[in-house]
């Protein structure tokens, strides 16, 4: 039960190779599909979380061998967020920017469609900013996948939670 079957070594390797390119593929996939779970998305991470389940144990079936990739893998999100603290450089490459998508009254469809943000998500994060479309001076697509409008007449921001 807590004997290892592969070399103690071969676990972590293999859990920060998953970890690493699931971070790219998270990140190339866009902002909304981490802020913002559809049913689909959804589909998409648990099926995720089992595709990569035999390479990240690579076979190994016992209680040590799943902490000890558990724990790398906590290890290197808390890597990570360190990292990603102490340079807005990183941050802005792990996470991304910020993208703007409307300006004084008008969305750019382009964008929005680049994207992959469908226009009622936009109009719900009107709607939670008490904004009427004409009144929006800007809307920005966040890196977390959040709609912010900014009022032109009373400068408030307001933010889509994601859900």
């Amino acid at each position: 039960m807590f004997a290892l079957s592969t070399p103690w070594w071969e676990l972590p390797a293999r859990a920060a190779i998953v970890y690493a390119v699931l971070l790219v593929l998270m990140r190339l996939s866009g902002k909304r599909t981490v802020g913002q779970f559809t049913p689909f998305d959804l589909l998409v991470v648990m099926l995720l979380s089992e595709s990569v389940s035999a390479g990240l144990s690579g076979g190994e079936e016992s209680v040590t061998g799943g902490l000890l990739a558990a724990a790398t893998l906590i290890g290197l999100n808390v890597v990570v967020a360190v990292v990603i603290a102490r340079g807005p450089g990183l941050q802005s490459l792990a996470e991304g920017a910020p993208v703007l998508i409307g300006r004084d009254g008008r969305f750019f469809d382009q964008i929005l469609r680049r994207q992959h943000i469908p226009r009622r998500d936009v109009e719900r994060a009107l709607r939670e900013a008490d904004c009427d479309l004409k009144d929006m001076k800007y809307a920005f697509l966040e890196a977390d996948g959040g709609i912010s409008v900014l009022k032109a007449s009373s400068g408030a921001v307001k933010e889509d939670d994601g859900g």
